[in-house]
Parts: structure tokens; C-alpha cells; sequence
């Protein structure tokens, strides 16, 4: 794992683009909670998500141990090709982001806007994930993974923030989609020795990382989907896993209709933004609001980046369809 002079480290760079976000204690959303409850704002970094943070690092190690590079190929539904344009571009690079078709509409346009050439493939991240690679082998440019060493120590500096600023923690929930969320929060746990028990959420339909646990090994799901974009993921990643798997307490799954709910709740009680995958965290501890009694709680809201058709639909009582 992640040395705490390494994740120190990791801080260092990625506050020069992302200064630290918010971990807030909002009183109307406690009282929904029964329970002391903290918010990490992720939804306030830069790029309106925590993925930003891995894409500073990332870039960091790539232009040192690359130096010939030319350009990055990614796949991505959103936050993290948002990371990757942002960061390829401050850095020189060309970027190439391909997404399955029917993705979200604004944050394709944010990947476009910072610096992006967005290739639309496939019907879910999976597909589109394989023909980047096939592009990045065919055309000599650098394949990036959602997963990465340099990845989760960028994204673990959110939770060395958290954990500096709320050492007491007894819970921390955090949604996964390929996991560098989780293992970065995991590491930083462990490398600054709080005592929090991190729970992984997923989405119902997009529970391949909660069966791999319960099986003992990577489960591949024929679909996932979701409207939490960021969370609908059919194939785990291998060395996530490796580290979720044990490190943290359990998978927690939630439905469509109660990440909804969770998106509205955060709208009323602290008037922020969260997408699916954002509010999932909430939606997670307020299924396990009996057990959280008199425990301080943290919640993870990786990001705000949703279509606005989509929230308004959330907004108006709905749960959007896929």
C-alpha cells in the first residue's frame, strides 16, 4: 500500500491544481442521518469530482517515466476522462477519451472543453475500454487505466484530508466503480492509523464489485446499468479488488430509487449537487441509519457532475430510467 510520506507527498502536487475540498457537518442532513454526519466535498474540486486528484499524479509519473510520450489514451463515463483532459493538457499532451455511446451529454462536453478528443464506442465502459486499448497499441500513444498505483495515491489525498481533519471516524462510506476511490481512502486510513471502518457501495444493477467479494474473486456481470454512471462498471478491476477485498469491512449495495432519494436529500439539506454515484455513499448510511446510532459517520460525495435533464428529473420525484 500507500506510505503516509508518499500520500504527504501526493498532496503537495495535487494541491497546486486541487486545493483541499470541504469535510462539513451539515445539520439538517445529521438529523435526517440520526448521527453526527460529514460530508467530503469532493463534488467541489476542479473538475466537479475526486478523479481530478489521480490525474495530477498520474501525469507527474508519466512524464518522468515517459519522457518520449506523446499522448494518453483513456476510457472513461466521465470523471475520470475529465481528470486526464485537464491534466494531459496542462501537461503538453494529447488526449483521447473514448466513451460508450449514449454517455452523459454535459460531462462529455467537459471532457471536450478540457482538451479531449472524444471517440464515441460501444454500449457500456467495458466495450469502450477494450477499443481504447486497441487504439492506444495501434497508434503508439499511452493506454491509462482507471486503476493505477499513481492513480490512488493521487485520489487517496481526499481521504488524508478527511482523516487529518476527523480523526474519530467509526464509518466511512464510499461508492466504487473500478475502486481507485476506495483504495485511495483505505490507504490513507491505514497510513495514518484511524481506526474507521470504510464501507464500499455499489449500485444494485452495478454490483459486480460486491458479488467478486462475497465469491472470493474477480465476477464479471453481463450488464450494469445504472443511472450512477460513475458506479456501472460489469468488470472489476483485479488489483482494486485485492485491496477492497480485505480492507474494507463490506459492500454495501443501494437501489436506483434510494440514490435518488439520497440526490434530493443532499439538494434540500445542504443545497449541493451530487450525480448518482455522489449521492450513493448517503444512500448507503441511510439504509444503515439503526446500526450508525451515537457513531460518527463520513460520507463521500465524489462528485456533482450530473446532466441537468437528469437532476431535474431526481429533483421532480423520479427515478430516471436506463
Amino acid at each position: 500500500m500507500i506510505a503516509l510520506r508518499d500520500l504527504e507527498r501526493a498532496h503537495a502536487l495535487v494541491q497546486t491544481v486541487v486545493p483541499p475540498t470541504p469535510a462539513r457537518n451539515w445539520p439538517l442532513l445529521s438529523r435526517q442521518l440520526g448521527t453526527d454526519l460529514i460530508v467530503k466535498h469532493e463534488n467541489h474540486a476542479p473538475t466537479g469530482a475526486f478523479k481530478v486528484r489521480g490525474g495530477v499524479t498520474f501525469m507527474r509519473w508519466l512524464k518522468d517515466a515517459h519522457p518520449d510520450v506523446r499522448g494518453i489514451v483513456t476510457a472513461t463515463r466521465g470523471n475520470h476522462g475529465q481528470s486526464q483532459a485537464l491534466a494531459a493538457t496542462q501537461a503538453g499532451l494529447a488526449c483521447k477519451v473514448f466513451v460508450p455511446r449514449g454517455n452523459s451529454v454535459e460531462k462529455n462536453a467537459a471532457m471536450a472543453a478540457f482538451g479531449a478528443e472524444l471517440v464515441e464506442h460501444g454500449d457500456d465502459f467495458d466495450e469502450a475500454r477494450i477499443e481504447a486499448h486497441r487504439v492506444a497499441e495501434a497508434e503508439g500513444l499511452y493506454f491509462v487505466p482507471s486503476f493505477h498505483p499513481q492513480l490512488v495515491a493521487g485520489v487517496g489525498t481526499y481521504g488524508l484530508e478527511l482523516f487529518e481533519a476527523h480523526p474519530d471516524l467509526d464509518v466511512v462510506y464510499v461508492p466504487i466503480g473500478l475502486g481507485s476511490g476506495i483504495c485511495g481512502t483505505i490507504a490513507a486510513r491505514d497510513a495514518v492509523g484511524a481506526k474507521a471502518e470504510i464501507v464500499g457501495v455499489v449500485a444494485e444493477n452495478a454490483n459486480a464489485a460486491k458479488l467478486s467479494v462475497e465469491a472470493g474473486r474477480v465476477v464479471e456481470t453481463n450488464a450494469a446499468r445504472s443511472f450512477a454512471d460513475g458506479m456501472a462498471v460489469r468488470v472489476p478491476s483485479a488489483e482494486a479488488f485485492a485491496i477492497y477485498r480485505t480492507g474494507a469491512s463490506r459492500i454495501a449495495e443501494v437501489s436506483e430509487d434510494e440514490v435518488a432519494a439520497a440526490m434530493r436529500i443532499l439538494f434540500e439539506t445542504t443545497h449541493n449537487v451530487a450525480e448518482g454515484a455522489g449521492a450513493a455513499a448517503l444512500a448507503a448510511a441511510l439504509k444503515d441509519k439503526e446500526a450508525l446510532a451515537s457513531k460518527k459517520v463520513a460520507v463521500i460525495l465524489s462528485g456533482g457532475n450530473v446532466d441537468t435533464d437528469v437532476f431535474r428529473t431526481v429533483l421532480g420525484g423520479v427515478t430516471p430510467q436506463v
